[in-house]
């Protein structure tokens, strides 16, 4: 009969488990989605606080983690209903067993041939008692079961997904190392799958002759770094072929294929490590016979070891003493980078090919971080190399010196150069001019040139220098009037223009540069503790913190308390229904009514107490899972909200990254949420019972209980140590797997780099080489913890079997009876089990304390500690906490900006100086240009004027108040296109809209007009959703020249008194700047604008342009001034001009 509990037990589990994973995926789902909100919030954290788009992020992000929260909730209902029918299935099963019991005991005793021996009955019944406790212990963790059986699907869906282009797979076919290097693409067409019925490129036939260079050139959006990506096999053509020296490439090895093929993106990316060894990762995937060799010193650690050497790391006594192999490989990277015209910034850093380039190339300039991607692509000598607006973030200068060496090296290689500056392809051999997706034109510079009206003929004369000054008659300079000797600088003067980058370098570098390998790394990074995320704070602490964040939610927390007790005493119930029973069921002292009777009245108690069971738990478990989503969506928003108002300079401070911190708001909640549900409910639950179990038992019959209650100390004491074992190992787990996880992060933001180069198997031997650094010592800690586990396991056994010794001499001795001693024995033994499962939920709690002590400690940064205490709609949006009043919004006309004797120098490098004695003044409604080489400062002014930082000495004054005095609202007057665009996961609606100001929200018309004033309107309305289409995360589904007119039409929806634009249009075309600049023109003639720029179109008709050289202003002046009397200024304008 007992058996058709095996079916009952099965039905609840995969009913309840279906319910539990559904809604723990939409929860996931969800916090997924909030998670990409608050990466990329984290990662543009300067453009976050410009705009004061804390509220409105924060406001998306509690939108999803509400979202989460709801499905969390559902999937607590469901939860509760399973661990209610567990209980109460276990408890029917004992009802069934006394009741049956009893019937056939009295069947033995009216000689019926079904019965049973009291002994059996025994052992059966003391069976299912046993089997009811350890149901119980697995109802704590039926959640995390559910959680991990969720989180395993939805892994095994990403590791079993079909890869279309694998590139570590070894099929397909292996061309030869001397391959020519011609590609012809043949009707090609392509969409995204984003967005299938918008063409990217339509029919395209083209030609790239192997050994020539072609240039593609063509308006934002019209498909040319497709085209890159589609020849890199980064992405398939949806129709026709692309086909390399007559193969079709879909035929090919991708592996191989790449190998011939040097990528320099748009956005080139560096990975977390030496400059060193980022441009030797151009060789592990090297056709070339004569790199073979070289692989697996690439592999290995001692170009890491080498790097530490900093300064030192190329000098030839140091190289030599690592081996033939990593001299060779030295010194390819040292031609590259002389080749990339890198070689001259990187010997002035301050640890030299040894400096860190930081996550995704952070830690070093957008100009160098181009330059050292250059050098990477040129270092294996390729066969094919894809330059796409490679040079972008480049002074002109620089760019011609790079283009040149490029020149030198294109002979008999494949070249295709992606480029917005037509004067960088003026050399090519054959110039694409791309249009919508098609080719409209083709021929060398001349012929383009002599085409009447013709595409490029039209981009080239809107790229040449016109008329200065804003409202000025200036006079432009012809390339005769000057003498040809002003086109070059001499050499000293070059490598003046790289000081600044060299500079910016050394102060941007917040990490110390210790990577000799994996494992001293790891130590390295146990040394380093953050005053905030590493604090630990005490329990009592941790208790009252999470009380005060539960309080609102107290009326769950009577309930669930309440229920907690219910189901804590009634595990001792049993124990009295237990030993009552037993003693009842007893022939030699009753009679067969009489055991009828007490089967039927026994079971029908432990009935009742299975009824309640099942709703104790279901409001234990749905009010502690309540309480603690309640709790989540609490710490999650008020943390997210603490890390956007803290300044850019505490984020880049203490090793901070932006995955480190994602970390607290997304593990270490989850953690909280993992022990203050059901884990919480249940050690309640087991606490209750231990008490109530301690009382009944000396009730009952206390020198029983007594001599028993003296093994608690050793439960305890077992339990302790195994609790503190577990939280020294959770603090060395957590430690030896967070640098294998940043290489996995790392490698999935980078993705298209680690696949341009091949880096796939580097990748996961660097990862599995950290994994296996660090397994041994976990191990061994696994194990040392789990002997504490053992014996508090079985210390709970030793409990029972010292009962049955003591308890059997009590009742010999007369002194209890047999009913006594089964109520003890009960009731204690359940208790002890109970015990030692509380134990095993030690990780959560020992994760959850420390995981609170980080999250309490970012919390309590922020201006406020309570949701309610500052909506999220908006309206209260000073973004550092401050309760100044604001800045009335309402004034009109420029900004007045005077620097007075401003010197600066970032807080962790005090000792350099970035700027030395700065003074300017900029009058109201003045349009201000900033040039001068990558890295002489410009960017630093720009934040500077928003306070992202404090100036060391001097001041600057907004409007005659000091900037230092100024409320953090002053920034609602202020718009920046920063010169990376950094765009959100949301529609095209919500990005531009971001640039409202506080408080305000930007109706659809305003959004409108300021995209056509940026020239983006038209390519929006061409989208099937319009402006409701999905950005992706980072944009990812927008061109770079999308992006950036999108970042102009955010800025421009302000209406700012002042805007800044650094780099603004690097990645335009002529034709877009030009309507763009029209459009500024047009709603700026009342607004201070401050311009950085590297392209003089952009900055020629300024009132006043200021050359900034090693943080400091050498000149100023008109543009016709400066062309008479800065020499550096006039190379710069001559390199542009194209006639």
């Amino acid at each position: 009969m007992l058996i058709s509990l095996i079916p009952a037990f099965m039905i609840m589990a995969l009913v309840g488990g279906f319910f539990f994973t559904k809604y723990m995926g939409r929860a996931s789902e969800s916090i997924t989605k909030a998670s990409s909100i608050a990466s990329e919030a984290l990662s543009n954290v300067n453009v976050v606080q410009a705009f004061g788009a804390g509220p409105r992020l924060e406001a998306k992000f509690a939108l999803h983690m509400t979202e989460a929260r709801t499905a969390s909730i559902k999937k607590g209902f469901a939860a509760a209903v399973q661990a209610g029918m567990l209980y109460f299935i276990a408890y029917s099963a004992n009802a069934l067993a006394f009741w049956q019991g009893s019937r056939m005991i009295v069947a033995t005793m009216e000689g019926r041939g079904d019965g049973s021996t009291v002994g059996q009955i025994y052992t059966v019944i003391f069976l299912l008692v046993d089997a009811c406790v350890i149901l119980g212990s697995i109802a704590p963790l039926l959640p995390l079961l559910g959680g991990a059986s969720s989180a395993f699907e939805r892994l095994m869906l990403d590791i079993n997904a079909p890869s279309v282009i694998d590139g570590t797979c070894s099929e397909g076919v292996v061309l030869r190392h001397d391959t020519p290097g011609g590609i012809i693409l043949d009707n090609v067409s392509f969409f995204y799958p984003s967005r299938p019925t918008q063409p990217v490129l339509r029919n395209v036939n083209l030609t790239f002759p192997a050994g020539k260079h072609t240039a593609i050139v063509g308006l934002s959006g019209s498909g040319k770094s497709t085209i890159a990506a589609l020849i890199g096999r980064l992405q398939d053509p949806t129709e026709g072929t692309i086909s390399l020296d007559g193969q079709d490439m879909r035929q090919l090895n991708v592996r191989n294929l790449r190998s011939f093929i040097s990528m320099v993106q748009q956005e080139p990316s560096l990975l977390d490590r030496s400059i060193l060894e980022n441009i030797a990762l151009g060789l592990i995937n090297s056709p070339k016979p004569e790199h073979q060799h070289l692989k697996a010193v690439l592999h290995g650690p001692e170009l890491s070891k080498l790097a530490a050497k900093g300064k030192d790391a190329v000098t030839p006594s140091i190289v030599d003493a690592y081996g033939s192999e990593v001299a060779e490989i030295v010194r390819l990277v040292r031609h590259a980078a002389e080749q990339a015209d890198a070689d001259r910034f990187i010997t002035r850093l301050e640890s030299g090919f040894g400096t860190l380039a930081g996550a995704s190339g952070s830690l070093v300039s957008g100009g160098q971080r181009q330059r050292v991607a250059l050098a990477r692509a040129l270092v294996r000598d390729p066969r094919i190399l894809v330059l796409d607006e490679a040079t972008s973030a480049l002074d002109s200068e620089s760019e011609r010196r790079i283009h040149d060496a490029v020149d030198r090296v294109a002979k008999n290689r494949t070249v295709i150069s992606i480029a917005h500056r037509l004067s960088t392809v003026k050399n090519a051999d054959n110039i694409v001019v791309m249009e919508a997706g098609q080719v409209v034109e083709q021929g060398t510079y001349a012929e383009l040139m002599a085409v009447e009206g013709g595409v490029f003929a039209r981009m080239a004369n809107l790229q040449t220098l016109g008329p200065a000054g804003r409202g000025e008659e200036g006079s432009s300079v012809s390339g005769d009037s000057l003498n040809a000797s002003t086109l070059r600088l001499d050499a000293t003067a070059a490598e003046k223009l790289d000081l600044g980058e060299a500079a910016k370098a050394n102060l941007d570098k917040t990490t110390t540069n210790s990577n000799s390998n994996e494992k001293e790394d790891a130590e390295d990074e146990t040394k380093k503790t953050d005053p905030i995320l590493d604090q630990k704070q005490p329990i009592s602490y941790v208790l009252r913190e999470t009380g005060r964040y539960i309080r609102p939610s107290l009326g769950f927390l009577v309930v669930g308390v309440f229920a907690a007790v219910i189901v804590g005493g009634t595990f001792s119930g049993s124990g009295l229904i237990f030993g009552f029973t037993v003693g009842g069921l007893n022939p030699c002292s009753n009679t067969a009514d009489r055991i009828s009777y007490l089967g039927q009245f026994f079971g029908g108690l432990l009935f009742m107490l299975a009824c309640i069971e099942l709703f104790a738990n279901f409001f234990a478990w749905s009010s502690f899972g309540i309480i603690a989503e309640r709790l989540l969506y609490s710490i999650r928003v008020l943390s997210f909200r603490s890390l956007l108002e803290q300044g850019v300079h505490w984020h880049q401070s203490d090793g901070r990254s932006p995955s480190t911190l994602l970390t607290i708001i997304t593990k270490d909640s989850a953690a909280i949420g993992g022990f203050s549900g059901s884990t919480i409910g249940t050690v309640f639950s087991i606490v209750v019972n231990f008490i109530v179990a301690i009382i009944l038992s000396h009730i009952i019959a206390w020198k029983i209980a007594i001599v028993c209650l003296v093994t608690v100390p050793i439960l305890l004491g077992t339990g302790y140590m195994q609790l503190r074992m577990l939280a020294r190992y959770e603090e060395r787990h957590t430690e030896a797997f967070s640098r294998a996880t940043a290489v996995a992060v790392e490698a999935v933001q980078s993705i298209r780099t680690v696949a341009a180069l091949s880096l796939e198997h580097e990748v996961m031997d660097s990862y599995n080489r950290l994994l296996r650094s660090t397994r041994d010592e976990m191990v061994k800690a696994a194990a040392f913890t789990n002997i504490w586990l053992a014996l508090s396991n079985a210390t709970s056994f030793l409990i029972y079997a010292f009962a049955y010794w003591w308890g059997s001499q009590r009742i010999m001795a007369g002194e209890s009876t047999q009913t006594q001693f089964f109520i003890i024995l009960v009731a204690m033994l359940v208790s002890a089990q109970l015990w030692g499962q509380m134990f095993t939920l030690a990780p959560e709690f020992s994760r959850a304390r420390g995981a609170f002590s980080r999250i309490l400690g970012i919390i309590s940064l922020g201006s406020t500690k309570r949701l309610e205490k500052k909506t999220i709609s908006g309206s209260e949006n000073d973004v550092e906490g401050t309760a100044e009043a604001r800045v009335n919004s309402e004034k009109q006309g420029g900004v007045k900006i005077v620097f007075d004797n401003v010197s600066f120098a970032y807080p962790a490098r005090l000792d350099v100086p970035v700027m030395d004695r700065v003074s300017f003044t900029i009058q109201p409604g003045q349009f201000i240009g900033l040039v001068g080489p990558s890295g002489a400062g410009k960017s630093t002014i720009m934040s500077l004027v928003q306070r992202l930082y404090t100036p060391t000495s001097g001041t600057i004054l907004l409007d005659g108040i000091d900037l230092a005095n100024q409320p953090a609202s002053f920034r609602d007057s202020i718009a920046l296109v920063p010169q990376e665009p950094a765009l959100f996961d949301g529609t095209v609606r919500f990005n531009v809209g971001l640039g409202a100001r506080p408080g305000q929200e930007a109706t659809d018309a305003e959004i409108e007009d300021a995209c056509r004033l940026a020239n983006i309107h038209d390519t929006i309305m061409a989208m099937p959703d319009g402006y409701d289409t999905e950005c992706g995360a980072s944009a990812a589904r927008l061109s770079g020249g999308q992006r950036q007119r999108l970042a102009i039409a955010r800025a421009l929806v302000r209406k700012p008194r002042l805007l800044l634009l650094d780099e603004s249009t690097s990645a335009l075309d002529a034709e877009s700047e030009a309507a763009l600049q029209a459009g500024l023109d047009r709603v700026t003639r009342d607004t201070t604008v401050l311009a950085i720029a590297h392209r003089l179109k952009t900055v020629y008709r300024a009132s006043n342009i200021l050359v900034v050289e090693e943080g400091r202003i050498v000149d100023s002046g008109t543009h016709a001034e400066l062309m008479e009397s800065r020499e550096s200024y006039r190379v710069n304008a001559m390199s542009q001009l194209l006639q």
